[in-house]
């Protein structure tokens, strides 16, 4: 392993077998080192290869005077999450969430702690990537002994939710939003309370989830059935389309965004599984 680069004492990058720069992180690595020298890879601690250059770069710029214990904290938590999630998660992930703790902890110990306005939705619509930012902060309190509040497991949920949508991370905020909206429509205009814990309520979030993403992102559903099943199913379940008109209305009104036949096919099935096990 011979040294391309020197970014401080604890990280170096090398140069791999494709000529791709590697960033090369371990206690000491570099002391008393100079490009072109070998290291012993007995002291390597981690090894980042991220397919974007412009993501590397990144991460040697945030290395060169970031203190080395967040980003080896969150490499730990991104691949608990991982393990978790069972689904891979964008390389600049690193990046975020070693920014966001450490300004977290430095906030937290300056006596600010930062309120989070979504964190409510955020257990309801990502209760597993919920349960990461939980234990994220158990890992936080183990290893840098700051004890965070909730709501900072609540950002770190949306800094895993932003990896896995491949949004920025106030995308989410807003694709968050706009799932509230929506079922705050689904619960006045159907006068009901949702069973959460139920397999419909999960369909139903996990589709108003890229819904809203499309939304904010102003990207359409293509519609490719014919209307004629719209037909029949708006008459089926009168109801749940009454209560999907609300929600075109108000999405044109508000976002000034169409909902295509196609979307309205499926948010009435949805809604109508939900309606229809509510007063069975």
């Amino acid at each position: 392993m011979i040294i391309h680069k020197i970014l401080n004492n604890n990280v170096i990058v090398i140069l791999n077998e494709n000529e791709e720069e590697q960033v090369v992180m371990g206690r000491g690595i570099a002391f008393k080192k100079r490009v072109g020298d070998n290291v012993d890879e007995n002291i390597v601690d981690k090894v980042f290869s991220l397919s974007d250059k412009n993501m590397t770069n990144k991460l040697q710029e945030l290395l060169k005077d970031f203190p080395l214990e967040y980003v080896e904290l969150s490499d730990e938590i991104i691949k608990y999450a991982k393990l978790r999630l069972g689904k891979r998660l964008n390389d600049n992930l690193i990046l975020s969430l070693s920014d966001h703790i450490r300004t977290a902890v430095e906030r937290h110990l300056e006596g600010i702690d930062m309120k989070n306005v979504l964190l409510w939705d955020i257990k309801r619509f990502y209760k597993d990537e919920f349960a990461v930012g939980l234990e994220a902060l158990k890992m936080i309190s183990d290893n840098l002994n700051v004890e965070l509040i909730e709501d900072e497991a609540g950002f770190i949920a949306l800094h895993i939710v932003n990896s896995l949508m491949d949004e920025t991370i106030d995308n989410v905020y807003d694709i968050t939003k706009v799932m509230q909206e929506i079922l705050n429509i689904v619960k006045y205009c159907l006068n009901i309370t949702f069973d959460e814990e139920s397999v419909y309520f999960y369909r139903f979030i996990t589709h108003i989830k890229f819904f809203a993403q499309r939304l904010i992102t102003k990207k359409t559903f293509d519609d490719e059935n014919d209307d004629s099943l719209l037909s029949i199913i708006k008459e089926k379940y009168k109801e749940s389309y009454k209560c999907v008109n609300k929600i075109t209305e108000f999405i044109y009104k508000k976002y000034n965004y169409i909902i295509s036949n196609e979307e309205k096919l499926y948010l009435t099935i949805h809604i109508a599984r939900i309606f229809n096990k509510k007063i069975n």
